[in-house]
């Protein structure tokens, strides 16, 4: 954070000096997850349940505990000299900012940029919410589960294979019981694999390429080993993945019927590989992106079997593995929990009772996405949500995706790989989740037709909304408050309003619009010359902002972005709390004076990951020491000194040198302000002043200035030099 603002500051500051008008705005996200969180957290310690509280005091508390941390950073932050307008920042809580949110999801709703569709997402057990990307980090795991589960093949056009037992590989158990499909790789070669285990023979389509991992995994000798311990494998022959068109398997607990009686079709998949696995995916809609891809595009549907608090439908009583919560009440066990989804656990003793698990472990390492809030595991699950699409025509030419990739050609990124960072997210990324089920954040203001996904786009509806909105924020969005939003050409009792929120994302892609196209500070405009944040906001707040501005004005609210790397230890380490190795902007303040943490931030190669710790910060000190030694040396030189002779023609060659060395520097620091290259801006400075002037220039003329009389022309040309 202190990083972050110094650079802004810098910025401003810079570019005032070369002559332009740089006002800075401070601002603050006020709405989502994280305070949601924190107010819980004081609920939680209660024993109270957030969920009984009434939504319109929930967020008074929101609003309550926001405000107090934008009031306690202010203070922080101008302690830190950051120049700005901290009397009337922006803050998205405010009324105006929240009106403008929902009108530029307006601007969306009547351009028919928004759907209403079902689609596996990133979801948070613990939260009850969706989550966007940028809401996710990523956390490496060595204790997950790996399980090779065998389908029965039941029908095929494929000669040898009947009976065969197509081998899938999974490190999530939990998914198994909503599987619906396999999916194969068309030019994967398949080997059919004949084994001996005692007096047991079976036989298993894997993969050509992954034979050998499986057998390992299995615990089976290498093909064509011979008998080793009551056991050999051999191979009876291969086949194209093409020709497994038409093949159909029974789920492993087909004897349960009902849902797991169909049996389940072989597709394929362009997304299958021998990487790793077995080279046969099994396909669940409800918990996969390219699940759900390919089994809708087959008329298979997910069938919505995980609650939102992570656990299984209470109907599907079979899985067993009961929690039982505060009121006495037992419940289905969340999936993810280890005692559920562990190899020992309910998913896979099932498994093994109907003889299907040809191995599990809990030792598979791979990086898992977490909660970044909350630091608990999320899953793929498919709700109902509102989306933004990426790929469907605009007004105006163009779609949202195509608009942001020539964009994003178009601005210029600081440093450089900046662009092909956030080009890489906005070419792949999924359609737009804008949609969260919570409670603190600016409401999707839409009324849906009633038991349909089709909203209403009235344009008098909607302003009605967006100024009441203005006059009373997000609280104004409320059931009884229908009708009147309605108007008299609807009937309130065909429409229903729709409860969820807006990403947080989406609030501060707006920024650009309720700060620099408000009025409320005559001194912006738009488009913004510049964006600065850390890397981590190419998936954030750029890139939303991005997408914002190119749905409804054709262009990036920006022209230039500039991105800082992030602050580790002096060991190179993440700074952690549980490491001990966290470094407090305040306490360094303390210690050493603002000064100090300012030129630590202008001093080190912000664009990458950068260190700081006692030993840095005592360097930093002593070139604070020598700027200060220098400025100090020259006022104290120049009391009482209020000649010129810079238009006399007897300034010696000296003189005349260094002021030349002073204009060369002028250009350089021009050029690195113009770059924003401040590591190269301080360097600089400290070089002039430690070796040009100390160490040459002022050691030079130190005698002319204390034994010279008030008349000598030198003394007042070495004078005119240092003014």
């Amino acid at each position: 954070h202190a990083l972050n603002h110094i650079l802004k500051d810098m910025v401003c500051r810079t570019q005032n000096l070369m002559g332009k008008d740089a006002p800075y705005v401070p601002g603050w996200d006020c709405h989502g997850l994280p305070i949601e969180w924190k107010v819980e957290e004081k609920y939680r310690k209660k024993k109270l349940n957030k969920d009984e509280v009434p939504a319109k005091e929930f967020r008074a508390e929101c609003r309550t505990y926001a405000q107090g941390w934008v009031d306690t950073q202010r203070e922080q932050l101008k302690r830190l000299g950051i120049m700005g307008d901290w009397d009337n920042p922006y803050l998205t809580m405010d009324f105006q900012a929240e009106s403008t949110i929902v009108a530029e999801l307006m601007k969306f709703a009547e351009a028919g940029n928004l759907y209403r569709g079902s689609k596996p997402i990133m979801w948070s057990p613990v939260e009850k919410t969706a989550l966007a990307e940028a809401e996710v980090e990523y956390e490496d795991l060595t204790d997950s589960p790996q399980i090779d589960v065998a389908f029965e093949i039941i029908e095929t056009n494929a000669q040898g294979l009947l009976g065969a037992k197509a081998v899938i590989w999974t490190t999530t158990p939990w998914t198994i019981p909503v599987n619906q499909a396999l999916a194969y790789g068309a030019d994967v070669n398949y080997m059919l694999l004949n084994v001996v285990d005692g007096d047991e023979k079976s036989m298993y389509l894997v993969a050509e390429d992954l034979v050998p991992d499986f057998l390992s995994r299995a615990g089976l000798p290498s093909l064509g080993s011979g008998m080793v311990d009551g056991k050999s494998v051999e191979y009876d022959f291969v086949i194209k993945g093409s020709d497994l068109a038409g093949t159909k398997a029974r789920h492993p607990m087909h004897h349960l019927g009902g849902f797991y009686a169909t049996p389940r079709p072989f597709l394929e998949g362009d997304f299958v590989t021998t990487d790793s696995g077995t080279g046969l995916v099994h396909m669940s809609p409800d918990h996969g992106e390219d699940d759900f891809d390919l089994c809708k595009a087959n008329g298979i549907n997910p069938v919505f079997a995980v609650m939102d608090d992570g656990r299984y439908r209470d109907d599907w009583s079979w899985l067993g593995a009961d929690d039982v919560d505060a009121d006495g009440k037992a419940r289905r066990r969340a999936v993810i929990n280890k005692p559920f989804n562990a190899p020992d656990g309910p998913i896979c003793n099932d498994l093994r009772e109907a003889g299907a698990l040809l191995s599990a472990s809990a030792d598979y390492a791979h990086s898992y996405p977490h909660s970044w809030r909350s630091k608990a595991k999320v899953i793929y699950r498919c709700t109902p949500q509102w989306f933004v699409p990426m790929d469907k025509e605009l007004e105006g030419g163009g779609t949202l995706r195509s608009r942001g990739m020539s964009e994003i050609d178009r601005v210029e990124f600081v440093p450089e790989k900046g662009q092909n960072r956030i080009g890489s997210m906005v070419e792949g990324r999924p359609d737009w989740v804008l949609s969260r089920q919570r409670a603190w954040g600016v409401p999707i203001t839409l009324f849906l037709k009633s038991g349909t996904s089709e909203y209403l786009s009235d344009p008098a509806v909607n302003a009605r909304i967006v100024a009441a909105v203005a006059a009373e924020g997000v609280d104004a969005w409320e059931e009884a408050r229908k009708a009147e939003f309605l108007g008299a050409d609807y009937n309130p009792d065909d429409y229903d309003m729709v409860m969820d929120i807006l990403d947080v994302w989406f609030d501060s892609g707006c920024t650009h619009s309720f700060v620099l196209e408000s009025g409320r500070w005559p001194d912006l405009q738009w488009p913004a010359n510049l964006y600065l944040e850390g890397s981590d906001q190419h998936r954030g707040w750029f890139q939303s902002s991005l997408l914002q501005s190119c749905a409804t004005r054709g262009r990036a609210p920006y022209d230039q972005v500039l991105t800082h790397g992030f602050t580790m230890d002096s060991k190179g380490k993440k700074m952690s709390k549980s490491l001990g190795n966290t470094i407090s902007p305040l306490k360094v303040m303390e210690q050493y004076g603002a000064d100090i943490v300012r030129l630590w931030a202008l001093s080190v190669d912000f664009t990458e990951d950068h260190r700081i710790g006692d030993e840095i910060l005592k360097g930093v000190g002593d070139q604070y020491r020598r700027l200060r030694n220098t400025f100090r040396y020259l006022l104290g030189a120049l009391d009482g000194f209020i000649g010129d002779m810079s238009d006399s023609g007897e300034i010696p060659e000296l003189e005349v040198y260094v002021l030349s060395l002073l204009s060369d520097l002028d250009g350089k620091l021009r050029k690195a302000a113009t770059e924003y290259d401040f590591n190269t801006y301080t360097r600089l400075l400290v070089d002039f002043c430690n070796e040009d002037l100390s160490a040459f220039f002022f050691d030079i003329r130190k005698d002319t200035l204390y034994c010279d009389g008030p008349d000598s022309t030198t003394r007042n040309a070495y004078r005119t030099v240092l003014d």
